[in-house]
Order: structure tokens, then C-alpha cells, then sequence
């Protein structure tokens, strides 16, 4: 999945605003708008649209979509039913609807500007099987250290909290619904109990270490709407084998079908 490669022709050059680039996915011929002086997909986005394991059943809500990196990677891997995508910042949100469009996913995806903390309110309650988010990491006040704009909103508690998101998660899902994330470990014990104050039980996690011998970087974790308490601890995700190069694993997310 290389992101280094901007493709422009008169087919698409029409789609791009200011420094915009187009970069291929390498899965299932998809590219992706993206704007390098702002806030890039990650890791983060890639692991997350694995793990999630939509069904070709699920009618799947993206909480604060971004560039709408996960709603291409879900539908290329999985092709669900339907997807949503919600995404605060207009801007950003006009360019991961150009993204849909630069694929012709109009008919799958579908983005929305607006506020996920209106989500239930603009979406309709119980309307979805499957959430998932990657949402900002850092607390409010945890210093931006540079960052501005659409990346601060992304990386940062400004627009939303966990709690805020983890509540639009529990309203928008019908019982049984899944919540799929990623976050950092550091911030589990508050992702665990807003999950739970919303009804969402966790059922499944898995650490995401970048070499074995290092501490968790990222934590992947699964929760059911409704759901009787009993966590499963899945095996560590490895990003990297201890000759430097991707694990078996991380190289199939990426590369595999």
C-alpha cells in the first residue's frame, strides 16, 4: 500500500483542490485524496479495517471518517452491505467524498459532514450492525505540539472524546452491534469504562506491539452492544519479525486479499 506515488490524468485531476495528490491503495485498484501538508491515513487505519471483520450483511458506520481511508479499505476487503462515513471538519469530509467518487463507490459509501456527537440525530437510532472508529488519541490539553487545522482534530480531543464517540457507537448500533477501534494502550481503562457506561461490553482485544521485545503501541478492541461480560485476549499483532521487515501477518493486511 504505497502512499508515494500521486496519480494524476484529465480523468481525475478535476476531483483535486490545492495540493491534493492522488495515491493508490495497491487493493482492489482503489486510490485515496489526500492532501500532504495534512493529515495522512496510518498503520492505525490499515489494521483497524482488518480487524474489524465486516460481514457482507453489516450495514457499517465510520465515526469521524477522516480522509475516508477506512470506508475504502472495509469495502476493498470486505464488502459490506453499506457504508457510512461521519466526519466533523467540511473540508476533510468533501475530500474523502471525492475519494469516493474518484473509485465510483457512490453507491456503497456514503460520507456525511456533521458532528458524530449528532449522529443518532442525523443517522437514525439503531441503524447500523457495525461501528467502527479510529478516533483522536490525545486528551484535550495534552499540547498539539504543532499540530493545527484538520490534523489537531484528528489526532486531538477538540472536536469530540472517547466518551462522545463511544455513546454515538451505542445509539447508532442495533442490539448485538459491534464496535470495532483502535486506540493507544495508555488510554484503555478510559476506553473500557465509557464502553461499558454505553452498554457496549468488550468481548475481544488485541495488543499491537511494533517488534516483540517493545511495549504495545496500539490496542485493538472489539465491543458488542449489550452483551454479557467475558473479554477474550487475542495473540499480539506484531508489526515487524525480528529481521526488520513486516511480520507474516502485518505483509497479508497489506498485501493480501
Amino acid at each position: 500500500m504505497d502512499t508515494g506515488s500521486p496519480r494524476k490524468t484529465e480523468e481525475t485531476t478535476g476531483l483535486l483542490r490545492g495540493s491534493e495528490r492522488i495515491d493508490d491503495l495497491q487493493r482492489s485498484g482503489l486510490r485515496i485524496i489526500q492532501d500532504p501538508k495534512g493529515n495522512r491515513f496510518s498503520t492505525d487505519a490499515v489494521l483497524l479495517s482488518s480487524y474489524c471483520r465486516a460481514k457482507r450483511s453489516d450495514r457499517v458506520v465510520d465515526l469521524g471518517t477522516g480522509t475516508g481511508i477506512l470506508t475504502l479499505l472495509v469495502w476493498a476487503k470486505w464488502h459490506p452491505r453499506s457504508i457510512t462515513g461521519i466526519e466533523l471538519d467540511p473540508p476533510t469530509a468533501d475530500m474523502a467524498s471525492r475519494s469516493v467518487k474518484l473509485n465510483g463507490l457512490e453507491g456503497h459509501i456514503r460520507i456525511l459532514g456533521g458532528d458524530l456527537k449528532d449522529a443518532a440525530a442525523l443517522l437514525g437510532k439503531a441503524s447500523f450492525t457495525l461501528a467502527i472508529s479510529n478516533p483522536p488519541y490525545i486528551k484535550h490539553g495534552g499540547g498539539l505540539e504543532g499540530d493545527s487545522g484538520a490534523r489537531a482534530l484528528a489526532r486531538h480531543e477538540i472536536g469530540c472524546t472517547f466518551d462522545d464517540v463511544a455513546k454515538a457507537a451505542s445509539e447508532l448500533l442495533v442490539p448485538a452491534g459491534r464496535f470495532a477501534l483502535v486506540h493507544r494502550p495508555d488510554r484503555l481503562a478510559d476506553i473500557i469504562c465509557s464502553l461499558r457506561s454505553w452498554g457496549l461490553e468488550p468481548k475481544n482485544m488485541r495488543m499491537v506491539h511494533t517488534r516483540a521485545s517493545e511495549p504495545p503501541v496500539l490496542v485493538l478492541v472489539t465491543s458488542v452492544k449489550g452483551a454479557s461480560a467475558g473479554l477474550k485476549i487475542g495473540p499480539s499483532l506484531l508489526i515487524y519479525g525480528e529481521d526488520g521487515k513486516y511480520s507474516e501477518e502485518t505483509n497479508d493486511i497489506y498485501f493480501g486479499e
